[in-house]
């Protein structure tokens, strides 16, 4: 049995655990037997572990300050599997950036400034360098907050979350494949498809092509799934990020529908009218819908829809100043994309919360470097 320091943060409408990465290399076990224990990742429940038994609630973070310039900590992301015992290395959660910025505020890795500070850190897993700002007035870190995020109930601390210069952190470009638009094989024949780089690998269809209109439940969006599961392989070898015959990772590319604006009504009932927001979005989150929205999938749509000719530009409302106003099944979530002054390409901000949970003592039941 190992016993592992850890802390759970819920970060937008994600909830992660946060371990410091001395704790973890002291433990003497290598990191995916750690978290595949811890989570009890076998078992679909993950009814004997911390896991949360869905895709936004099996995130971990594993975190140490960084001595690299223009960083002040970085982060290891990870996507512990559901009843399958993978641990996915390949991705970023913007909501999880959201935590680890509060983490870092309480645990010492960032110097506390007046009224705000921010956060700089650096995703190990590919690169993207991001900014957490959160509130500290009288220099003090700050264990509640006013800020809400659709999808959740409770309040929490305000978070700025900046993506900086995210376009191509993956394959070098905001369009991998030097097309806008690209043409993919599904189980049904052909499908236009823009694939984008930016905070993370997308595939972006039109939802009328899955006979949808982009406002449908979890449930009716459900039945697409299996559709875009078998075209996000399709993607990942378009996008060079897998060869024939490789596996393809659960978590990128991301993939999901977009469509223009109409009427709906959120999850929980709210209705949203068609000039509330820009562009509906209905993604995939490993081989679920998503709740909300991933962070990294609202960068990669705020680039996709200032780019002409791709189907988020085709289907989106263009604002002046760079606003995507994103119609989720949680409700409407606002990106915005700043010009960046030294040629990069803009910096996405979302507002964000984060909600300190728990900082407990995990007991591992892991048994000779593998889990018992």
């Amino acid at each position: 049995m190992l016993r592992l320091q850890g802390e759970m943060i819920r970060g937008g409408t994600s909830k992660c655990w946060i371990f410091d990465h001395h704790d973890v290399v002291a433990t003497g076990v290598d990191a995916d037997t750690l978290l595949l224990a811890a989570y009890n990742a076998a078992d679909p429940r993950q009814i004997d572990g911390v896991g949360g038994a869905s895709s936004t609630t099996s995130k971990a973070a594993i975190v140490q300050a960084s001595a690299e310039p223009g960083v002040d900590v970085e982060y290891a992301f990870a996507q512990v599997g559901i009843g399958d015992e993978r641990v996915e290395w390949t991705s970023n959660c913007g909501n999880c950036a959201t935590a680890v910025a509060l983490y870092a505020v309480h645990n010492g890795l960032v110097p506390i400034t007046p009224d705000t500070t921010t956060v700089r850190m650096l995703n190990v897993n590919t690169g993207a360098r991001l900014t957490g700002t959160i509130p500290t007035p009288g220099s003090t870190a700050p264990h509640e907050g006013t800020a809400g995020v659709p999808g959740t109930a409770a309040l929490g601390v305000p978070v700025l979350l900046g993506f900086e210069d995210p376009a191509g952190t993956t394959t070098g470009r905001a369009l991998p494949t030097g097309r806008a638009l690209d043409t993919l094989t599904g189980p049904t024949g052909p499908v236009e498809a823009s694939l984008i780089d930016a905070g993370a690998p997308a595939a972006l269809f039109e939802a009328k092509a899955f006979g949808l209109d982009g406002t449908e439940s979890l449930t009716e969006f459900a039945a697409a799934v299996p559709a875009l599961t078998a075209l996000r392989r399709e993607a990942a070898l378009a996008m060079s990020l897998a060869d024939q015959g490789e596996p393809v990772s659960h978590a990128v590319p991301k993939v999901g529908v977009v469509a223009r604006s109409v009427s709906y009504h959120t999850t929980h009932g709210t209705l949203v009218a068609p000039d509330e927001y820009d562009l509906a979005v209905r993604m995939v989150s490993m081989h679920a819908p998503h709740p909300a929205i991933g962070l990294t999938s609202a960068v990669a749509l705020a680039t996709a829809a200032a780019i002409p000719g791709t189907l988020a530009h085709r289907v989106a409302r263009q604002t002046a100043d760079g606003t995507l106003r994103l119609g989720t099944p949680a409700g409407v979530i606002t990106a915005q994309a700043v010009p960046a002054t030294n040629g990069a390409s803009p910096t996405v901000l979302l507002h964000r919360a984060a909600r300190r949970i728990a900082r407990a003592e995990l007991l591992v039941p892991v048994l000779e470097g593998r889990p018992a």
